[in-house]
């Protein structure tokens, strides 16, 4: 049976050590790119070594299995069944995948990408969905013996394993910096405006076109115009050199707008706690860790009307969704009117939070899972 959904993700990837293993395993989690889960940290905590790496780190074949062999690695995870899978596929470990949401929303209408993902999956121990729907997207690509009925692999060990794709959606653990300030925040996002009459609206993303971070900065622009106290602020890593340099200069030239770099995990937890709301607006999303911390920390969240989205947007119950950025300024502003809304909005979405996206759970699960790799699955 697939387990039940429960917990996060975290931000950014982190370079991370790890003490003995009390199994001699050494795990890999990764190649890796994107949203990481805070499944890195279970691992560890379960005594194993970790090692994170990103899938871009490797340029050939030849480097991952130099890699492998180099740092006596004895089995993989990896976020993302194209860009993590296709580097571990018939290197003679043990590996397990992380659906990113890109690879099942985009990459599964490109040919060569969903043959190369398809073998992956057959290959993989197992295969993490963050939502039942992401599940049947996978099973409806590739409808194969290791899928759609037991693991071959498994079955002996693990009789009650039905599925290679199990449900774990991602675990929240907010840890806002209390040392930090919001003026100095202020200033630095060049915002010169007393913090009392401020609405900070922070769409948080790394800087790549399928974030599409530019969606709402006209429609955004023109509002500022109209209310000089409401900004717009964009924070993340910038992951596409050639589309950052173009969201630079759109930023530059256009009022109430502003762009920051990558941030600390307990400083952005900290913007996100002081912001007004939390904004996404991406082309395609897996399950959204910033949406999720943001209704952890009782923030309210304004999100792009896409799959990923509404898995985890209730609209007008934990947040509010929008097809077109008139859409978005006409929610914002009723937001900002509407403080009865908001309060609803943030307690339900606390709420739901608590009750399906279990840091704990999480970490249960990713046990369980580490140990198929270890050819153990005993509790």
């Amino acid at each position: 049976m697939p387990l039940e959904p429960s917990a996060g993700a975290a931000p950014r990837v982190r370079q991370r050590g790890g003490g003995c293993s009390a199994l001699s395993a050494r795990i890999s989690a990764g190649p890796s790119s994107g949203v990481l889960p805070y499944s890195w940290d279970h691992l560890e905590a379960a005594g194993h070594v970790c090692i994170l790496k990103d899938a871009f780190d490797f340029e050939s074949p030849s480097e991952i299995s130099n890699f492998i062999k180099a740092e006596n690695l004895e089995a993989a995870v990896a976020l993302h069944l194209y860009r993590g899978g296709r580097l571990l596929q018939g290197r003679g470990i043990p590996f397990g995948i992380i659906f990113g949401g890109t690879d099942l929303n985009e990459d599964v209408n490109q040919g060569e990408k969903n043959k190369v993902m398809g073998k992956v999956l057959e290959e993989a121990r197992f295969a993490v969905a963050f939502t039942e729907s992401m599940k049947e997207t996978a099973q409806r690509q590739w409808k194969s013996r290791q899928i759609s009925l037991a693991v071959t692999c498994l079955a002996l060990a693990q009789p009650h394993a039905k599925d290679k794709i199990y449900v774990q959606s991602q675990g929240i653990a907010t840890v806002p910096n209390t040392t930090f300030n919001w003026n100095t925040f202020l200033q630095r996002s060049e915002i010169n405006q007393s913090a009392d009459n401020l609405h900070v609206f922070l769409l948080i993303c790394g800087l790549r076109q399928v974030k599409d971070p530019l969606y709402l900065v006209d429609a955004f622009s023109e509002w500022h115009q109209e209310e000089p106290n409401v900004y717009m602020v964009i924070v993340g890593p910038e992951v596409d050199p050639v589309f950052t340099r173009e969201v630079k200069a759109k930023v530059k030239r256009t009022a109430g707008v502003r762009l920051i770099g990558e941030m600390a995990q307990e400083d952005l937890h900290a913007v996100v706690k002081n912001c007004f709301a939390v904004v996404n607006s991406s082309v395609s999303e897996g399950m959204s860790a910033a949406i999720l911390e943001a209704m952890d920390l009782e923030v309210p969240v304004l999100a792009r009307n896409i799959p990923g989205n509404a898995a985890v947007v209730k609209h007008e119950v934990t947040g509010l969704l929008f097809s077109d950025p008139q859409e978005f300024v006409q929610l914002a502003k009723r937001l900002v009117s509407d403080p009865e809304l908001e309060k609803k909005m943030v307690a339900n979405g606390r709420e739901y939070v608590r009750m399906h996206h279990s840091w704990q759970v999480e970490r249960n699960t990713y046990g369980h899972l580490v140990r198929t790799l270890e050819g153990r699955t005993e509790d």
